[in-house]
């Protein structure tokens, strides 16, 4: 063996370890791992940030999978999904968590914004955090937000974020999906100064096709480095699946 094999060989060891002991949160993917320079480290806040349709919730679907086989907790936040569709939805994709729903490792908490009657004394966001701060649960998905900021002050859109920083000082582990358009630039801009992992998921025209794409602006701690724009399907009975750049082009 030659000195980059016992490298790699010593890399793989660590990774492995890192899951083993919950240090990073892993999508069960080998090839999106590796993307992700590992997976997502634990107590981080990350920003997933895309238009519609782009694989938001399919990513963050396939990082509740790969964390549940970790051992991780999840509390999952979703605008987008009943109980029962949200299980439905994974499943289809071959990523099925009906037992660890079942036996309490994953919580799911639907958010319909026409069944609830929100006052000026108790605002969305703030009860969002609030219930993500009496929770338990190790790792928390919010899917999405943008449906939830709708008409909410800038102020209040930092300081959720920042209150979601706090969160993962204690050691818990967020990502929030938000819609591109849902905030202006600064807005933005500011946004993915406080998180620790920003990742972007576009759909873009690559040779004569359409492919989703997922961008790792950054992601800070990772266990190696990060890949940069890979693209992706999204395929019945398989899920997330990366397609290599020569292929896509094709």
């Amino acid at each position: 063996m030659t000195q980059e094999d016992y490298a790699e060989d010593d890399e793989e060891a660590t990774l492995e370890n890192a899951y083993e002991n919950k240090e990073i949160l892993s999508s069960g993917n080998g090839e999106v791992d590796k993307k992700l320079g590992g997976g997502i480290p634990r107590g981080t806040l990350t920003l997933v940030e895309g238009a519609n349709s782009t694989g938001k919730s399919v990513l963050t679907q396939q990082l509740l999978w790969g964390g549940l086989q970790q051992g991780f907790t999840f509390g999952t936040y979703t605008t987008e999904n009943t109980v029962k569709s949200l299980l439905k939805q994974m499943n289809s994709l071959d990523l099925d968590i009906s037992d660890f729903f079942v036996f309490g490792n994953l919580k799911i908490y639907p958010v319909h914004i026409g069944d609830m009657n929100w006052t000026e004394d108790l605002p969305l966001l703030e009860y969002v955090i609030g219930d993500m701060k009496g929770k338990s649960e190790e790792v928390v998905i919010v899917d999405s937000l943008t449906v939830i900021a709708t008409g909410i002050s800038d102020e209040d859109i930092i300081n959720f974020f920042t209150s979601c920083k706090k969160i993962c000082d204690s050691g818990k582990t967020v990502l929030v999906t938000v819609h591109t358009y849902a905030f202006n630039e600064e807005m933005l801009t500011r946004i993915r100064s406080i998180c620790d992992a920003h990742l972007t998921l576009r759909t873009e025209e690559v040779g004569d096709r359409l492919v989703k794409t997922l961008e790792v602006a950054k992601i800070r701690g990772a266990q190696k480095i990060t890949g940069n724009i890979v693209a992706f399907e999204v395929e019945s009975g398989i899920g997330l699946r990366i397609i290599p750049v020569s292929k896509a082009k094709a």
